[in-house]
């Protein structure tokens, strides 16, 4: 065991292991990653790609940013973890620093995406039942058809995935569906007062950059604010930067009554996840009603304050908004040049999408594996979408170079 350690093993080796002694439930690209800086990662074979996938938009500052991993790094030495039973000295600081940079009052740490939503939807149903008056265990939360929010049981309840629901069930009730970008229908779902909060993403990552038309989230807001419902954006894979604003409900001037993060939170160097929201909802929570042995802890304050430094001083969010439009416009090329392979274009910010048809019993897949071996870094979704999300401190000349790759590529099919 011990030699096998020491000696490097190789990539074969690693994926062997992997499938061997791991869980079969992520079915990767066959390439073995050893190291990150910025925009590339390189290999066991120290061959270097552009990452074009940032781990799902959780790496916008770039794989281990030297101020990042530094406050990890100085903090690690002094304290990792002392749970919520103490105060620690790192959380009162980290808290006041999110709200005032969101414009919250309050702020609830936990760990992963996924709890975070969980909080979310907590924190709509307590006030629901505490503020809005509605009767115990009739509140409802709407959802967007085709949505993604994680993978606990209360969330593939929310889904309509087969794959993230099948044979998982039974499901959470008081979850409804509305189809996304329509606000119509969510103004006739809003008539029943059980409605405690409306959940969505303002673009929808998983389901393939979907980016709905301008004013929607506006629309859904008002909505929401007229019916006393609680309007809860999940920007954990769309906000901080991605997009090209610090939020994606900024696109739409809109300021969500619930804020859930987490991804680039910590930059990709520790798992962060947190919800925001105002006094009235957050207080309805009381010691010992939620919790997480290591949400708060002192480790990921200083990463999380980093990283959001870091997307301030290098004004990330405007250097997305700026190269998003070069990215974009020069996808859309690629399809004028190749309308039979490339059906459809679409993004927002360096966060867009390509939707490949089936040729010669060729799909998205086999594009990606083709772009990897050239030496850029994407994964299908869904089978036949093409999500292309580099890190946010990509220079204009690294786009032009990557932009080059898709091109050569989409040639060969």
């Amino acid at each position: 065991m011990e030699t096998m350690m020491q000696n490097k093993i190789s990539a074969q080796k690693a994926i062997e292991l992997e499938d061997k002694y791991g869980a079969h439930n992520y079915h990767p690209l066959p390439v073995v990653l050893e190291r990150g800086e910025g925009v590339y990662v390189w290999d066991m074979d120290g061959k270097q790609y552009f990452d074009f996938l940032s781990a799902y938009s959780a790496v916008n500052q770039g794989h281990c940013h030297p101020k990042i991993v530094s406050a990890l790094v100085e903090q690690a030495h002094k304290l990792t973890l002392t749970s919520r039973a103490f105060y620690n000295d790192s959380l009162g600081e980290y808290a006041k620093f999110i709200t005032s940079y969101f414009g919250f009052d309050k702020v609830l740490p936990m760990n992963t995406g996924a709890e975070g939503v969980e909080t979310a939807l907590k924190l709509a149903r307590k006030w629901a039942y505490e503020k809005k008056g509605v009767v115990e265990n009739e509140a409802k939360i709407i959802v967007c058809r085709n949505n993604f929010h994680g993978r606990t049981i209360s969330i593939v309840s929310a889904s309509n995935d087969e794959d993230a629901r099948k044979n998982f069930g039974p499901f959470t009730p008081g979850i409804i569906s509305v189809e996304y970008n329509n606000a119509e229908a969510l103004a006739e779902l809003l008539k029943d007062k059980t409605v405690a909060g409306f959940l969505i993403e303002p673009v929808q990552g998983e389901a393939g950059v979907v980016v709905p038309e301008e004013g929607y989230l506006k629309k859904c807001y008002d909505l929401c604010k007229a019916n006393n419902v609680l309007f809860i954006a999940d920007e954990i894979q769309s906000g901080l930067g991605r997009t090209g604003k610090l939020l994606a409900c900024d696109h739409d001037g809109v300021h969500p009554d619930i804020l859930i993060l987490g991804k680039a939170l910590s930059g990709g160097t520790y798992p962060v996840s947190a919800v925001l929201t105002i006094d009235e909802v957050m207080l309805c929570i009381k010691p010992g009603q939620h919790g997480s042995t290591y949400g708060g802890n002192p480790l990921a304050c200083k990463v999380s304050i980093a990283a959001l430094t870091v997307l301030k001083e290098e004004k990330l969010s405007e250097n997305s908004e700026r190269l998003g439009k070069i990215l974009l416009n020069e996808l859309k090329k690629i399809q004028a040049e190749n309308p039979e392979l490339i059906k459809l274009v679409r993004g927002k910010g360096l966060f867009c999408a390509m939707v490949i048809k089936e040729r010669n019993g060729k799909n998205a897949w086999d594009v990606c594996i083709e772009m990897m071996k050239n030496g850029l870094l994407a994964k299908p979704t869904h089978g036949d979408i093409i999500r292309f999300a580099p890190p946010l401190v990509i220079t204009e000349e690294q786009l032009m170079e990557c932009i080059s790759i898709i091109r050569k590529v989409v040639k060969q099919f």
